[in-house]
């Protein structure tokens, strides 16, 4: 379980297949005692679990299911990732509750440079309808963000300077991926009046 606040971003420094499956490794951020082998790390906003670690790297190894919904495929060695450990219930939930179990992707359609902050349009692979609301929380790359508006298929969000420094988004451009987890507490309500609407 995540909260959305990006800790660090790394580079990927490796990536080699493994049958269906993709290791990938990268320049570690963290010190050796913040990490151990086993740990989930949210990478992008997918939760991966550590593989190997030494001192200047460490592995995680994604399945071809998470391959197949996520933006991993797209990864090129050099390109950052947002990276946050797990949360620790003993903290503030200064974002929102997030799984690190990717929805869908979508793909960056604008930027608005808004003097002072960016205003970035995402197109979705799924709709939107029904799990998400203006001014609700979603997860983009890991990051903990707030919708603006949204109709069908297109939703924006408002970035702040910091975020825009401290995660991937500065170095994102028009036609790049993203992944994108919705609310779980949304998802949940959805389902729930879907399962009543049946029984009517």
């Amino acid at each position: 379980m995540f909260t959305g606040i990006v800790e660090y971003t790394a580079k990927v420094h490796q990536l080699s297949r493994d049958q269906n499956n993709l290791c990938l490794t990268f320049i570690n951020p963290f010190l050796n005692k913040e990490i151990q082998i086993n740990q989930s790390i949210s990478h992008n906003g997918i939760c991966l679990s550590i593989m190997n670690i030494n001192q200047k790297t460490y592995s995680v190894l994604a399945s071809e299911e998470t391959l197949l919904c996520t933006n991993l495929n797209f990864l090129k060695l050099k390109d950052k990732v947002n990276l946050e450990r797990s949360m620790m219930l003993h903290e503030r939930l200064n974002g929102h509750i997030v799984q690190g179990h990717v929805d869908t992707i979508a793909t960056i359609v604008n930027i608005e440079n808004r003097n002072g902050s960016w205003l970035f349009f995402f197109r979705s692979k799924k709709k939107l309808d029904h799990v998400v609301v203006e001014k609700g929380s979603i997860t983009i790359n890991g990051i903990s963000l707030t919708i603006v508006t949204y109709n069908q298929y297109i939703f924006n969000v408002s970035i702040i300077p910091y975020t825009y420094r401290k995660t991937n988004l500065h170095m994102m451009k028009i036609g790049d991926i993203v992944n994108v987890e919705f609310d779980i507490i949304g998802k949940y309500m959805n389902k729930h009046i879907q399962e009543c609407k049946k029984k009517m």
